[in-house]
């Protein structure tokens, strides 16, 4: 296991700091965000309001609480096994997500790991698949069930990897759907399982002469 990296942009920082809001769901999201949804919202209020709701210090705050030495599972994306660039779906229409995960840490993962729906949109009603525990640098693919909006256009959600205590890890992973009437996604996701269906049906021996 590898331990966690701090790596906030100075700038970034420095701009949120300045923006002098007082609404706070918007200083919760933005904390949650820039900790990578390691956080739940009852935390990110908890860290906000000790710091009098300033978003710098708050960052701080919860980087000088958390164990220095706190190890974490690796995960890097490899690939979008399915819903790659420029593939579209039509509206209301069923289908697979799947991506292409890796364990990149020297470490196994620990038992109970799952990947969670984290944030923007969600596709349906499935937030959490269970995924199996990886060996350091195996790689293997993880699938969604999911439905595409009722309405054209852009989306995209976020998932990350949780562990069975509810530590985030590894890399966002995003789906990013394109909604379109004459989407063929959905269509062609069905006639693969139709022929895969086929093909593993028994067939009759003709008959001998």
């Amino acid at each position: 296991m590898e331990g966690m990296d701090v790596d906030l942009d100075p700038e970034l920082m420095q701009k949120f700091s300045c923006l002098g809001t007082t609404d706070k769901d918007v200083l919760i999201s933005e904390f949650q965000r820039l900790l990578g949804f390691q956080l739940n919202p009852a935390g990110c209020a908890f860290f906000l309001d000790m710091t009098n709701w300033n978003l710098q210090a708050a960052i701080g705050a919860y980087y000088d609480f958390e164990s220095p030495n706190i190890s974490v599972p690796s995960m890097s994306f490899v690939e979008d096994v399915t819903i790659g660039e420029g593939e579209s779906i039509p509206p209301d229409t069923q289908f697979v997500k799947t991506w292409r995960i890796q364990n990149s840490g020297a470490e196994a993962w620990p038992p109970g790991v799952c990947l969670k729906y984290v944030g923007g949109d969600q596709f349906g009603h499935v937030n959490m698949v269970m995924v199996r525990s990886l060996e350091p640098q195996e790689i293997a693919d993880v699938s969604v069930q999911m439905c595409s909006p009722s309405r054209a256009g852009m989306y995209q959600g976020q998932w990350r990897m949780c562990t069975a205590t509810g530590l985030y890890y590894g890399d966002v992973i995003w789906v990013i759907l394109s909604v379109e009437v004459g989407g063929l996604l959905g269509v062609t996701q069905q006639l693969s399982s139709f022929e895969t269906e086929f093909n593993t049906q028994p067939r009759e021996a003709p008959c001998p002469l």
